[in-house]
């Protein structure tokens, strides 16, 4: 299993990898010069990767506002936490500020609406 890490910044490496994935796409556009609509084509599919990009910023943006602000018991640094259960960003430091879950193994499945704790 790999190891778990901080929503946040789970997010925002989805959104960065969109915007490499569009550039590549639009790269491989330009093997098509002679074909002018398969071109387009994709240069359009990765201008619409680099636009959704940009939704899931402005999206984890929003988010982020809302979260809580902690401070990381290990390190000392400040972090948001999203959920019940999460890492800390700098440390990977497990943390939660629900007390039914202090001194319990940390587990994803915490978060779910559905979880028996």
């Amino acid at each position: 299993m790999k190891p778990y890490k901080n929503k946040i910044n789970r997010i925002r490496t989805f959104a960065l990898s969109l915007i490499f994935i569009g550039i590549v796409i639009m790269y491989i556009g330009i093997y098509f010069r002679e074909q002018p609509a398969i071109m387009v084509t994709f240069m359009l599919l990765g201008v619409v990767a680099i636009i959704g990009s940009t939704g899931v910023y402005a999206w984890i943006g929003l988010l982020s506002m809302k979260t809580v602000p902690v401070e990381c018991p290990n390190c000392g640094r400040h972090t948001k936490m999203l959920g019940r259960v999460d890492m800390c960003m700098h440390c990977r430091e497990p943390l939660t500020m629900d007390p039914s879950l202090e001194g319990k193994e940390f587990d994803v499945e915490y978060n779910k609406k559905n979880s028996k704790v």
